[in-house]
């Protein structure tokens, strides 16, 4: 970027002298600001540490008194009741203390004067402690007057030493606080001064460097013109991306579609025949040898009702294909339907509600309907925890509006934008590619969770009218149930958000 141009009007890629050395004498107050800001944060953290340390000192002086004050009482309670529960503070006391003399040389090990008290504190507690000891020797040899003999004569003087000792050692801790808190605020005090006659100096700087931004700023807008731009340019290459990939998923749902539907009709037809050309040998067979055989024809019939059983399996796995009903009865039958059915295996109370219009729907949206409805109520039984269902299909103006409710534990607001949430992005998929929308919220009173979907009457793949014709999968004698959840209450504790099997 060039950031001056010459008089001959050849753009100069370096700054002048002169701004070059603003540039210099700015960074090096700036520097000097930031030095005095160091040095004052270390006094500050040296203080604090300082202040931190005389309170840690004189806790532990108070507990090592504490430890020889329980100690002295615990002997004397030995003395008058005999007991030896009252030597555990004795007992205890030398490990206990020789820890907090421990502690107490590492957190005063840079004080010279300190580590002299110290010693000198070491010295009359444990000259204490062997009178301790000695005291208790004496009391279990000689008796109780002995004790009382050498208490006399002691006179309590070992005890007032080492409070003496702990109340010196206090004080000149105190004092040394007292001392370094003044120097820091001293220091503190010219820091402020020096910090402020830097920024002074900065601002005028800044001021004299203030034609320099408005013409580097006047370059930059140009550069940004260009960038702009170049950015419109992406857009619009991502917009034809985008719109290309929409096509190609449109293309491949709609593929998709008409495979199963061609599966569908080759198992119905091709296998279908086959199963009943099976069924009717087996039973002549089974007729044939019930009287002379009836063995083989107890065999025959189990494998009959094998055959029975491949039939049923051949159905459902027709109806999870393509439901049969949406191609045959139109798109209300096959919500009602599946709706029933649901309910049925779910245990819960499905009400649907679909508009008289509901087979006006052109072959790619009443599919889209369907597949949105399935899923949703696929999501209710197996996270929800719900009790009630509501499914409400309904014509509008320029579309169709679908709306899934129900009363189970909700969902997050962000499920939409979880990676692993296959189930909910497909329902929004669909939607959108047909020209529509798809909304996920709570539900009435903030209980439960709203799933609306809205699909416009002249979206891609139909724009209304009477149904496609029915293929040429014709409805059986029983009508198979769709696919649908084996159970509400296995899964019945998983969130509605979760990621879809």
């Amino acid at each position: 970027m060039n950031f001056s141009t010459a008089h001959d009007g050849k753009p100069v890629r370096s700054l002048p002298l002169s701004k070059t050395l603003l540039c210099a004498v700015c960074v090096v107050i700036l520097v000097l600001n930031g030095v005095f800001l160091i040095r004052n944060l270390d006094d500050l953290r040296s203080a604090n540490t300082l202040q931190a340390q005389t309170a840690r000192v004189s806790d532990e002086l108070q507990y090592l008194n504490l430890l020889v004050t329980d100690a002295e009482s615990g002997l004397r309670g030995y003395f008058l009741s005999g007991s030896e529960v009252n030597l555990g503070p004795l007992h205890a006391a030398p490990q206990q203390i020789d820890n907090q003399l421990r502690a107490l040389g590492v957190l005063l090990a840079d004080n010279p004067s300190q580590t002299k008290n110290l010693a000198q504190l070491r010295s009359l507690v444990q000259r204490k402690l062997g009178l301790m000891h000695q005291a208790l020797e004496v009391y279990r040899k000689g008796g109780l007057v002995d004790i009382v003999a050498i208490a006399a004569a002691e006179e309590r003087g070992e005890m007032d030493e080492i409070r003496l000792q702990v109340v010196i050692m206090t004080r000149e801790q105190n004092e040394l606080l007292a001392t370094r808190t003044a120097d820091f605020y001293e220091q503190s005090r010219w820091t402020v001064l020096s910090g402020v006659g830097i920024n002074v100096a900065a601002i005028l700087v800044i001021l004299l460097f203030h034609s320099l931004v408005q013409r580097s700023f006047r370059l930059r807008l140009r550069a940004e013109g260009a960038l702009q731009e170049t950015n419109d340019g992406l857009e619009r290459i991502v917009a034809e991306r985008t719109e290309q990939l929409s096509v190609l998923s449109r293309h491949l749902i709609r593929v998709s579609e008409e495979e199963k539907s061609r599966l569908a009709r080759e198992l119905h037809d091709e296998m279908g025949a086959n199963l009943t050309a099976i069924g009717m040998d087996l039973t002549t067979v089974s007729e044939q040898l019930r009287a002379t055989h009836p063995e083989l024809a107890s065999k025959l019939g189990r494998a009959r009702k094998t055959l029975v059983d491949t039939v049923q399996l051949k159905r459902r796995i027709i109806e999870n294909l393509r439901p049969s009903l949406l191609d045959n009865m139109g798109l209300s039958a096959a919500l009602q339907s599946y709706c029933a059915d649901y309910a049925r295996v779910t245990a819960l109370d499905c009400d649907a509600l679909i508009d008289a219009e509901a087979d006006a729907a052109g072959p790619m949206q009443a599919i889209a309907l369907f597949r949105i409805t399935q899923e949703a109520l696929n999501n209710v039984a197996k996270y929800a925890q719900a009790r009630t269902v509501i499914v409400n299909l309904t014509r509008e103006p320029d579309g169709w509006g679908l709306e899934v409710t129900d009363d189970g534990i909700g969902i997050p607001a962000d499920a939409m934008a979880k990676s692993k949430s296959h189930g909910l992005l497909g329902m929004r998929e669909r939607a959108l590619l047909l020209g529509g929308t798809l909304a996920i919220e709570r539900g009435v009173n903030g209980v439960g969770t709203c799933i609306r979907a809205w699909i416009p009457t002249a979206a891609p793949g139909g724009e209304g009218g009477t149904p496609g014709a029915p293929t040429a999968l014709a409805p059986e004698v029983k009508t198979p149930s769709p696919a649908l959840p084996e159970t509400a209450s296995s899964n019945a504790s998983v969130n509605l958000n979760a990621p879809h099997p």
